[in-house]
């Protein structure tokens, strides 16, 4: 089943088109990153799934459910972390979660355990009687994620969900997303940490001038990559008149990036033979979606 279904989306602010035909696809229990440049769209189309911006055209369903027709059905099966910091700065960190439970009817004591619970998870616990006001901004981007999860969302929303904090608390925030989408749970985010997408999202979809212009599985994405990186382990250092395009390293270590379409590895290493330098061995430099992002950059796809 498709947790999100977007078709021909379209959004202009005056004179400017911002989605000029956006589709997209989210099954339900993936873990999906929409990436592009700044001012790419990316927090426009979050806006709009999520009810917070009028469309121009085009359709939006979530779980079958109808924006136009069904918006409240729509938002009943959502949770959103956005980028801004939306809550007054005068309730508590308790405050502003049970709010948000009430909003979509959720007994208080019910609402009360799923804090608790999710409270002890954020290492909030202590601070759950604390103004918002009071928080640093790694505490607040932990409330906001605790007030988007609180209502059990079938389509977990985050827009730049680790954007500014500290590494520790990343990685807190990606082992509890990850087990929230173990759990069943459809995540759509927005980030521009590259190393996040790699280690939480099974698929990517590139935003550019309006319209999604690739994607698909992370893995087969950095697949496509034509320029690779490999390191050589010599026997011997470099002479000083060898003139091949190699990266020192340390010790007898070289770095060799090629574009695999046009030579290989083994035209390198016979190559070195003729400096009188012997490869013991071999190891490819891990490639990663970011390069895929620099490459395709470069080749003006991006």
């Amino acid at each position: 089943m498709q947790a999100l279904r977007i078709t021909d989306l379209r959004k202009k602010y005056g004179d400017h088109d911002v989605l000029c035909g956006v589709d997209l696809c989210v099954e339900e229990g993936s873990f999906t990153a929409l990436l592009g440049h700044n001012g790419a769209g990316k927090t426009t189309t979050l806006g709009i799934v999520a009810g917070l911006i009028r469309k121009t055209s085009g359709s939006v369903s979530v779980f079958d459910h109808d924006l136009d027709s069904d918006p409240v059905a729509v938002k009943s099966c959502i949770g959103l972390m956005t980028q801004d910091y939306n809550f007054s700065q005068f309730e508590t960190v308790e405050q502003v979660v049970l709010n948000q439970a009430g909003f979509f009817g959720i007994r208080r004591s019910d609402a009360r355990k799923r804090a608790d619970r999710l409270f002890d998870i954020m290492d909030l616990q202590s601070l759950r009687h604390a103004e918002t006001r009071e928080l640093s901004g790694g505490m607040k981007k932990r409330m906001m994620l605790v007030r988007a999860v609180i209502t059990e969302p079938r389509l977990l929303i985050l827009d730049e969900p680790t954007a500014g904090v500290d590494i520790e608390i990343r990685h807190l925030i990606w082992n509890f997303l990850r087990e929230l989408n173990r759990s069943g749970t459809t995540v759509l985010l927005t980030t521009h940490y590259f190393e996040e997408v790699e280690n939480l999202c099974q698929q990517v979809a590139i935003l550019k001038n309006g319209v999604i212009s690739d994607g698909g599985y992370v893995h087969e994405l950095i697949s496509r990559l034509t320029v690779r990186s490999v390191i050589f382990g010599l026997s011997c250092p470099l002479p000083a008149d060898c003139y091949l395009p190699l990266t020192p390293l340390d010790g007898n270590y070289v770095e060799y990036t090629y574009d695999s379409k046009k030579t290989n590895v083994s035209e390198m290493v016979t190559a070195l033979l003729k400096y009188g330098c012997s490869v013991l061995s071999v190891r490819n430099r891990s490639s990663s979606l970011e390069e895929y992002f620099l490459n395709q950059r470069d080749e003006h796809c991006l």
